[in-house]
Order: structure tokens, then sequence, then C-alpha cells
């Protein structure tokens, strides 16, 4: 076990015996005959509230703590959550609130990993949002803690907790398409000219802005940095690959796997937003997946074109294009090698056609159009998934080893578009294959005094 300093021990209530991580039947008892769980959470955005409300629908649940850095959101949190929930300005002390037996973060991307590292080593289970890491590095040191601590920690890829999800993963990988050998990705919308350029400016009082930017590197403070915007900027986030992307990318590992990964290429910028921001507003990526190819396209200047869907799946039967709302299997035509080049009315020419004869009729697959998913009963079902699992000590739908393998394609394709360069990959050994440079970018500096965390957590950088 690893050595957990005095004040650690003593600022979180445990004893040398009690750091070590709880089994099922002694966290059961610590949660007492009723079971309930009592649930802190860190951050009050615009997921944050969304998880306030479906935690709050779980009849063994008590909302009993909220950290957030601005005041008015921390207040504005605390009323949502009731009387008695306690507030608190630094997600530390929430970390030492004994009432909290669980903690569900919802910050920018940049605190993901360390506050789910430091919820862990306190003894409460997690429920942490997407994108896990804000590098490669992260995602490994996060399941060593984790499976250290023995906690339970869920992902908020929600996705995978929707039964119309469910039943096109298992069509898939039981054969109804086929062999499958291309998924085709994309996200568009239409915010041509972006945000603005705000200049630097004072904090505003009600902002904690240090505590804010924590690990990352200090900056002055700007509006265009903070609240919502700051998935453009690389000390945050990994733009809308890492956000987007890593939906989409989540259920292609859940469905295919990305654990062969050998290669990335890709392109982009921000070519059409004439603001303040850094990350891309328009990318492509290609992934060399070993056993087939996959490819993301991201436009924030152009809506058209593209399967509306947003994430589709190709083998030798058909396809299935799926959203959160449906999924549609499209069949493919039995049709002869010969006879592939179709003309413009749909009907193939050459072969038999050409010599007068009907082509073969048929479909390779039957055609589905299912249009049962909910996106609120997703979000729904992830948090009653994540608390099955509290209590049962079980690993959740969106496990940390996933959510580490998505994370890492999306990375690495952030990485070869910033160094305009294909990036081979090694996964096992989770390193880039003859490129020093790119191997340096796995891993970036915490700002002090943030990285004496990481020291005393046993992790070494």
């Amino acid at each position: 076990m690893r050595k957990v300093s005095r004040r650690r021990l003593l600022s979180r209530g445990l004893t040398a015996a009690g750091a070590v991580g709880l089994s099922a039947l002694s966290y059961r008892r610590l949660l007492g005959a009723s079971e309930r769980i009592g649930v802190g959470f860190i951050g009050y955005g615009l997921i944050g509230k969304r998880h306030v409300a479906d935690f709050r629908g779980e009849k063994e649940v008590d909302l009993v703590a909220l950290a957030e850095v601005h005041r008015g959101r921390l207040e504005e949190g605390a009323a949502a959550l009731g009387p008695g929930a306690k507030k608190y300005g630094d997600f530390r002390k929430l970390l030492d609130d004994k009432r909290v037996h669980a903690v569900v973060v919802s910050t920018p991307d940049h605190w993901h990993a360390l506050m789910t590292m430091l919820a862990c080593d306190a003894g409460k289970d997690v429920y942490v949002e997407k994108p896990l890491t804000l590098f490669v590095r992260e995602g490994r040191w996060m399941i060593d803690v984790a499976a250290r601590t023995r906690r339970v920690v869920q992902v908020g890829t929600q996705q995978r907790s929707g039964p119309h999800y469910q039943r096109a993963r298992e069509l898939m990988q039981k054969g109804r398409l086929g062999k499958i050998m291309s998924v085709r990705m994309q996200a568009v919308r239409n915010i041509s000219r972006g945000f603005g350029k705000p200049a630097d400016r004072e904090p505003p009082p009600e902002l904690d802005w240090d505590l804010w930017l924590g690990p990352a590197p200090k900056r002055p403070y700007n509006p265009l940095r903070c609240i919502y915007h700051f998935r453009w900027f690389w000390d945050y986030s990994g733009g809308q690959m890492t956000n987007l992307g890593a939906h989409q990318l989540d259920i292609v590992d859940w469905v295919l796997g990305l654990d062969r990964l050998k290669s990335v290429s890709c392109f982009g910028g921000r070519y059409v937003n004439e603001d303040g921001g850094e990350t891309p507003d328009t990318q492509d990526a290609i992934f060399d997946c070993g056993n087939f190819t996959a490819a993301w396209t991201l436009r924030e200047g152009s809506r058209g074109g593209g399967n509306p869907a947003g994430l589709e799946f190709f083998g030798t039967d058909g396809s299935l294009a799926i959203s959160r709302s449906d999924f549609t299997v499209m069949p493919d035509p039995r049709v002869p090698p010969e006879s592939l080049i179709p003309a413009f009315d749909g009907h193939p020419v050459g072969g038999p056609l050409a010599a007068g004869k009907d082509p073969p009729r048929g479909a390779r697959t039957d055609p589905i159009h299912d249009l049962s998913g909910n996106s609120n009963e997703q979000f729904r079902d992830h948090v009653r998934n994540f608390l099955d699992c509290v209590k049962s000590r079980s690993q959740p739908l969106s496990t940390l080893e996933s959510a580490h393998r998505t994370a890492t394609v999306c990375h690495l394709a952030n990485l070869s578009m910033r160094l305009s360069r294909q990036i081979r990959w090694d996964a096992p050994k989770e390193s880039v294959i003859g490129d020093e440079e790119a191997n340096s970018h796995l891993i970036r500096p915490y700002r002090a005094p943030w990285d004496k965390e990481l020291a005393a957590l046993g992790i070494k950088t």
C-alpha cells in the first residue's frame, strides 16, 4: 500500500487500516441498513445541472454537498440540491465531508483526472464527465489510482445506457451488417465568425479564477477562456475532438474496439471562426484501427451534407446509422461483382444488365428503423447503472479503461494535426512509434501546488 501522509489521513478521518479500499460488504455497512448514498457534486454548469436533476430522481440518494468556484452558481446549485446541502468554494473540503460517499465531477476537462484521483484517494466513488483526460498519460494514472483504492468510477458516456444503442451493438456483433470494415462520424453546425476577441481583464469578484485554473498554466482572466468557452483552448480541452468526437468514438470502441489502433492522420485548424479561440473549427481525422478504418469530420461553419445521425457503421451486408433518438439498418442489394457501377437512375450497368438480363433481386440483410431512443432516459439510466455498481462494487458500463482508450485516440488525432504528421501508435506500450517529439506531448506538467498532489498520490511524472 502507498504511504499516506498523516495530514491526509487526519483531514479525511481515516486510520491506516481505513485507507485500504473497502470491500463490497464493508461498503454496504458504511452506507447503513437503508443503503442511502450521499452524493456530492463538483461543478454546476450545463452538465452539472443535468446530473443534479438526475441524481435527485433516485430514491436512495441524498444530495449532500456542492463545490463550485463561481459564487452565483454555488448558491443556485445549493438551492437545487435542497435543504441541508453544504456549500464549498474549494472541492477539497467536499472530499473531506464524511457524508459524501460518491462524487460527480462536472468541471472543465482539465480538472477531470486530478479531481477523480483525489476523490478515489479520499474513499469516494466517482461519476466523472467525459472527456476523461486532457492528455494521454492521465488516463493510466486514473486507472491505477482507482484500482489501488478499489473505487467504482463511471464515465459520462451515457449513450451506452441507451437500450437502442445496446440493441444496435448486439445486432452488429452478431453479424447483422456482415463484416464491418469502415466507420464514418461527423459533428457539424454553423457558428461561423465565432465568439469574438474580448480583452484580458480582472476576474469577476464572484469567481475564484486561480482555483478555476487549477493545474492548468497561469493565465490572465479572459471571459472567452472561462465558463462554457474553455473548450476552445488547449490549456483546458481538446476542442470538439475530445468533446463530440469522444461520444462517437466511445460507441466505436464499445462495438468494435479501439485497442488495435495502428495510426492516426488528422488535418484542420481554426479556419472559419475569427475569434480568440485556439482549437480547430474544421477537422478531418482518419484512424487505422487494425481491422477497420474510422473517419471523423468536424465543421463549425457549415451544416450541409453527410449523415444527420452523425455515426454510421458500414459492413459487407449493409450499414447502420445511429443517433441518440434512433438507428436505421440499410441493407445492401445482392448485385454481381461485375455489376457494381451504378447508373444515374440507380440500376447497375455492365454485366447482366448490359447483356439484356435483369440483375438479381433481394437484399443482403433485413432493414430496421428503430425510433425508441430517448436522450433523457440515457442520462437517467447511466446514473442508475452507477448507483447499482456503487452498491454491488461491480464495473459500470463506461469504465476507466474504455474511456482511456477513447480519449487516447482523440488526443492522438489532435497531436497529428498540431504536428502536421501521421502518428503511429503502439497500443500495448501506449507509445508513439519512432517519434520522441510526439511522445513528449503525451504528458503535461501540472502547475504548482497541484503537482504535489500527484506526488502524494504516488504518481511519478
